[in-house]
This record gives C-alpha cells, structure tokens and sequence, in this order.
C-alpha cells in the first residue's frame, strides 16, 4: 500500500519526537529538531488547517514515546435511532466522547463522556469497533488517532452540562444531521448499527 505523505509526516514527527525523548548527545538533538521541523512545515501544508508555527506549539505538550491518541466515543441507540451530539466546536452532530484520560478505564470514559454531553446515564454493554483514522476518509488530522467506540445502554436520563456541546437528539439511519467528520463518517455509523444487529465487532 502506498504511503500517503500526510502518513509519512506523522511518522516523521513521531520518529523526532521518539528521538528526542531518547538522545543525549547534542549533535542528535539537533537533527531530531531539525526532522521535527520538516515535520511540522509538513502537516501544515497538508492539513491546511494551521501555520508551521502553530503545529509546532501543537505538539510541544508531546514528549516521550510517540504513540496513536485514543478517542472514546459511545453508541448508544432507541429503537432505530442513534445518540448524537452537537459540538460547539463545529455545530456539527457527533457520538457523545472524546479524548482517553489518564486513570479511567476505556469503559469508564466512554460512560462518562455520555453523560456530560448528552445528559444521560448509561451501562457500556459491550466494545463495538476499533478505527484508525487514517485508513478511513476523514479530513486530515495532524495526529495518528485510534477511535474506540462502545455500545451504552440507558439506565437513567438527566441533564448534559452544556460545556462542549449544545444539542442531544437521537437520529435515524437515512435522516442523519450535518456530521463532524472529523469525529465520525456517515458510513461509520451505519457500520454501528449493522454491528449492532450483528453482535459483531469491526477492527482496522
């Protein structure tokens, strides 16, 4: 399979960043600076979405080991409808979740984050699909993420609290709002719901 050049500037990015974490002598300090650079000026150019220098503040908190960033989201479905969410970021409709957090389980997070966007508490039944994002057709993205996606049950209803998101509704297949696709495709959800129906779990 070829490699794409956004791909290649992720894992040029994660090599200085790996490199940096491990050198010591000064003159492979400077280089691995140097590849992070050509990285940074990479990802700009291809994500469109930033200026070298502002890639670069974005990845100053990313120090040691480069590894994949986890997002947690949950799916959680009546009858033949769908939870979505809608992202203050965007204004665009997504699964309820978000980024992993040191000191919680997958499974914790993924309840969690359906009850302070969408207000509602649930049971995480089961995992569901595992997707990395750049084998799929989402706008490009700096980062290499994986996305977790888990299947809730509704216990109890209550109020979201309103800090990332500001609308809950629940969609059927063939009505779906305006997607961030940044978090979620269409045919990801539809995915969703065969699994569901299925009992099957899907894996990149």
């Amino acid at each position: 399979m070829t490699t794409s050049r956004l791909e290649q500037a992720r894992r040029l990015q994660a090599v200085a960043q790996t490199g940096l974490h491990y050198a010591r002598d000064p003159f492979d300090i400077q280089r691995y600076q140097e590849i992070a650079a050509i990285a940074h000026a990479q990802l700009a150019e291809l994500t469109g979405a930033a200026t070298t220098e502002q890639i670069t503040q974005l990845f100053i908190p990313e120090k040691g080991y480069a590894n994949p960033k986890l997002d947690v989201r949950t799916a959680v479905f009546r009858d033949d409808r769908i939870l979505l969410v809608r992202e203050l970021s965007d204004g665009c409709w997504t699964l309820p979740g978000g980024w992993a957090d040191v000191g919680s389980t997958p499974a914790q997070i993924a309840a969690r984050e359906v009850l302070e966007e969408a207000g509602f508490v649930v049971r995480i039944s089961r995992f569901m699909k595992l997707i990395d994002m750049h084998q799929h057709a989402h706008p490009p993205e700096p980062f290499h993420i994986w996305k977790l996606i888990f299947q809730g049950e509704i216990l109890s209803e209550g109020q979201p609290d309103g800090i990332e998101t500001d609308g809950v509704g629940f969609f059927a297949l063939d009505d779906l709002p305006p997607l961030s696709l940044q978090r979620i495709l269409p045919e990801q959800i539809a995915r969703l719901f065969e699994l569901r129906a299925s009992g099957g779990v899907d894996f990149d």
